[in-house]
């Protein structure tokens, strides 16, 4: 792996899971010094999550984390919503039979998936990777996938506010194994009309989770 991948991947993961949170200063210097790369790479990696929209520069030597607020995540829900109706209703319409025995076997795994702990929502969230890339398979359409992609990298992001809501995740489960199920049944409207529940219940749940937050943060102050 090059260097400036390497970089890029590191930071990526620790803006995903919060080790560095919004406004976290990124200089040049410290970093390429803690990630072991020259300052080349690292330009090209902090280039990258610029691209992304995951950092921002603020001078020639400094970029910061970006934050995530609540209109930041209605923009993104409304262009998840516009995307993920559109791949589960083509999915459900294109699926050949490996991917409908496939789409089967997912909706009975999320039947089954249990959230006990770290490590039961850990198993959930790849249950989930393992559904996005058959979508993905499914759809066959290049630029659909690259939008879902930019899509899901700002939502590990998001989906660490409701990883403490067992029952939002519990609903979660099952919206998921409708969805599944019904692009097994090669039913369209039904998979893109139960994505749109679940974004919907997704979103709703989300911004309560910030509002909240934000409640105990002004009591605290």
């Amino acid at each position: 792996m090059r260097a400036s991948d390497r970089a890029y991947r590191t930071l990526l993961d620790e803006i995903q899971n919060g080790t560095l949170a919004p406004g976290t200063v990124l200089g040049e210097v410290e970093q390429a010094t803690r990630l072991g790369v020259s300052r080349t790479p690292l330009r090209e990696a902090l280039g990258r999550l610029a691209a992304d929209g995951l950092v921002a520069q603020q001078s020639a030597r400094v970029t910061v984390v970006t934050g995530v607020d609540a209109d930041d995540i209605r923009e993104l829900f409304d262009v998840r919503r516009a995307l993920e109706e559109m791949a589960t209703r083509r999915a459900a319409e294109m699926a050949d039979a490996v991917a409908i025995r496939t789409f089967a076997e997912l909706a009975a795994a999320f039947g089954e998936a249990r959230l006990d702990g770290d490590a039961g929502r850990d198993d959930y969230y790849a249950l989930i990777a393992r559904f996005d890339a058959q979508l993905d398979a499914a759809v066959g359409n290049d630029y659909l996938t690259s939008a879902l992609r930019t899509i899901r990298t700002h939502l590990v992001r998001v989906r660490r506010l409701a990883r403490d809501n067992p029952d939002r995740l519990a609903a979660s489960v099952a919206e998921h194994r409708l969805i599944a199920a019904a692009i097994a049944a090669r039913d369209g409207e039904l998979a893109a009309h139960a994505t749109h529940i679940h974004l919907h219940n997704a979103l709703i749940s989300i911004l309560e989770s910030l509002d909240a937050a934000a409640t105990t943060h002004r009591g605290a102050a």
